[in-house]
């Protein structure tokens, strides 16, 4: 129990030590929110009197404790552009990148896992030094080239070629604009968000791979399965139950690890493929100075990736009982 405790408190200072850099950092970057909201005709006490109705003639620290209080009252404060609460700016663009950063977490982990598996298990070494180089060169990719290339392919090469209409797929938004709003469905949806996940999803696979190629070829080692291929064990059942098990701690790891990426790239792949989710929307936020929103936004982002961390400590000490305090 007190590991846990432990665990759960210094993921607790971790998200306030996020919270407070970003406050700090953010208020200290150029640019007035007051300006840009009162445009270049405003007087000077115009944006007096609007400084201080939205509680920015404060000094800082004082900012930073009212701020702080209503965050561990659950309120975030409201838009300084939009007039609407924090929250209400979360809660619109938060399905739109949990559906898009779920999806390329599965695929990630799942083709990671099983292209690493089919590495160590089945290929031969010729073979497997070509798909680790590619998955080396997959994994340093830059998103954006990424993004830009998937988008030439699959999109203006398509139609270059005269490739037939449901091999071009689309390159902006959540749905078809020309279709009415009751059509096109879960279809019209799958089809858009095939390129931003794979956008997000190619390095994660080739990561997953080269870290579950490792361990399945670390595990193949150990005497338990020396001792069980000497014995004759069938091949199928020595690799599901004696080789890929005992992997199943560090591909917890390494799936926590994905979390990171995935947020720090869906930023930028909703901004390119035009989803309106948190990313595209903490972008406009920190072009508009909106301090309350992107404040908000940070916290949620951060909260993510320290609460994957805390779970993945978790599930390792469940899954390897040598972690266990004695």
């Amino acid at each position: 129990m007190r590991p846990v405790l432990a665990r759960v408190t210094d993921a607790l200072v971790l998200l306030w030590l996020v919270a407070t850099l970003t406050f700090v950092l953010l208020h200290l970057a150029p640019g007035d929110p007051v300006l840009l909201l009162g445009g270049p005709a405003a007087s000077a006490a115009e944006l007096a009197q609007r400084r201080a109705a939205l509680g920015l003639d404060a000094p800082l620290a004082a900012q930073y404790a009212r701020w702080l209080a209503g965050v561990l009252q659950g309120e975030l404060g409201e838009s300084l552009a939009r007039a609407i609460p924090v929250r209400r700016v979360i809660a619109e663009a938060l399905p739109v990148s949990l559906l898009l950063g779920g999806a390329s977490l599965v695929v990630s982990l799942v083709g990671g896992v099983l292209v690493g598996s089919w590495q160590a298990l089945r290929l031969s070494p010729r073979a497997d030094r070509w798909v680790t180089t590619l998955a080396t060169v997959a994994q340093a990719v830059p998103g954006f080239w990424l993004a830009l290339a998937l988008v030439v392919v699959f999109t203006s090469g398509m139609a270059t070629l005269g490739a037939p209409p449901w091999l071009r797929l689309p390159a902006f938004g959540m749905r078809d604009p020309a279709l009415p709003p009751e059509a096109g469905g879960v279809g019209d949806l799958v089809r858009h968000a095939i390129l931003p996940v794979l956008t997000l999803a190619v390095p994660g696979v080739a990561g997953m791979a080269r870290y579950a190629r490792q361990a399945v070829r670390e595990a193949q080692g150990l005497p338990h399965v020396l001792v069980a291929r000497a014995r004759g064990v069938p091949r199928r059942l020595l690799d599901a139950r004696h080789i890929l098990r005992p992997g199943a701690a560090s591909l917890v790891v390494l799936a926590g690890l994905l979390l990171p990426g995935v947020i720090a790239g869906s930023v930028f792949v909703e901004q390119v493929f035009a989803w309106p989710g948190m990313g595209r929307a903490m972008l406009a936020a920190i072009a508009a100075r909106d301090y309350p929103v992107v404040q908000g936004m940070a916290l949620v982002y951060a909260g993510a990736v320290v609460a994957s961390t805390l779970v993945t400590d978790l599930l390792l000490v469940l899954l390897d009982p040598r972690r266990r305090a004695p």
